[in-house]
């Protein structure tokens, strides 16, 4: 009976997809339809699939598509991404392999919500570990982002390539050991193993240190923990830090760190009105 209705499910699904495309714009005569949308053989024609196949589809017979067919019928019918992750689970139980799309900066919103979060160093960053987007309190306690080339505000980078973050770590081998093995955790995830390697190619050329850590192969959770600092000013300051995703940029994920000493908030406050505000770059 199980089986019946989730298979049924898909065939609602499919009905409703194709009901909601117009025949005109995709090249289909639009006149004597008797439902609005396409026709099944229509959509089987755009995915280069049999009609009787799709029609079982839709029928709730035939047995479980293949995900190269559901990856056809989201093309067919024009499928947003969530569309498609929930063709997929309609119709095999579990979502669509991860196709990374990369995507600059972030939304106006998004910067507010960083904004609100102050006096707590916030940053939002790719899976790549590129950093888009900070508030002023991670300008001051973390690393003026704004100051350097977007290409250079790389998390990576800055912890192997940057002498002054690598001072700042107060045990810089077990967080650089983190780093390698979170990030290659999420570029995995991400599905974005190529769009990561000419980082990797760069890293190994210019870094015996992450050479040597790359090619170990640890992979690292990073959803909470503490992050010790040596604070130019403040000197040494510990943070809770956990990691939010994003709802709708699968890309992202935003990065909250909270001082553990309650003082420390004042202090960053402190810092923050005595340092002149600069507009990102």
């Amino acid at each position: 009976m199980n089986e019946y209705v989730a298979e049924n499910l898909l065939g609602t699904y499919l009905k409703g997809r194709r009901a909601k495309l117009d025949p005109a714009a995709l090249g289909f005569p639009a006149s004597r339809r008797r439902t609005p949308g396409l026709r099944r053989e229509e959509v089987a024609q755009r995915a280069n699939i049999s009609p009787t196949w799709y029609t079982w589809l839709e029928q709730g017979r035939g047995g479980a598509p293949s995900a190269d067919v559901l990856d056809r019928i989201a093309r067919a019918l024009m499928l947003t991404d969530v569309e498609r992750e929930h063709l997929f689970l309609l119709g095999l139980g579990r979502s669509p392999e991860v196709r990374y799309q990369k995507n600059e900066g972030v939304t106006p919103r998004l910067q507010r919500v960083l904004d609100a979060l102050l006096p707590s160093p916030a940053i939002i960053r790719t899976a790549t570990w590129d950093i888009v987007a900070w508030n002023r309190a991670a300008t001051i306690m973390l690393t003026d982002y704004g100051a350097l080339p977007p290409h250079q505000r790389n998390v990576l980078r800055f912890i192997f390539l940057d002498p002054r973050v690598r001072a700042a770590q107060a045990d810089w081998e077990s967080v650089a050991r983190f780093v390698v093995g979170a990030f290659r955790v999420d570029a995995a995830r991400a599905g974005a193993a190529a769009e990561v390697q000419p980082l990797v190619d760069e890293l190994c050329r210019l870094s015996p240190e992450f050479a040597a850590m790359w090619r170990d192969n640890d992979v690292r959770s990073h959803g909470e923990g503490i992050k010790h600092l040596r604070h130019p000013v403040l000197g040494p300051v510990a943070f809770e830090y956990s990691a939010f995703a994003i709802d709708g940029r699968p890309d992202l994920s935003m990065i909250v760190y909270n001082p553990t000493d309650p003082d420390v908030m004042d202090k960053i406050r402190g810092l923050m009105d005595s340092t002149p505000a600069v507009e990102p770059a």
